[in-house]
């Protein structure tokens, strides 16, 4: 939806943008670049397909683009979950 709407914005002849994304519990162990190094971390991959006639430059920017929408910023941020009990 982020890249659609700064595509709409800009002008970009953005046709279809999908994303898959794949998300899997691996070894802190085999994570070099994290932070944990024990028990599991979780591992997402996100995979962009970008449908258009858009130059290489444009989807260099949808995908730095991709990277600012809100959920993307709230999974690299710090989590805080708070739970009580509602009698």
């Amino acid at each position: 939806m982020t890249m659609r709407m700064y595509a709409q914005r800009k002008g970009l002849r953005l046709e279809q943008a999908s994303v898959r994304l794949r998300h899997r519990k691996i070894h802190a162990s085999d994570c070099t670049d994290c932070e944990t190094k024990e028990g599991l971390v979780d591992e997402m991959t996100r995979e962009i397909t970008l449908v258009g006639d858009l130059s290489a430059d444009e989807r260099a920017k949808l995908l730095e683009i991709a990277d600012k929408c809100p959920v993307h910023r709230t999974l690299h941020s710090e989590v805080r979950v708070t739970t009580r009990l509602i009698d």
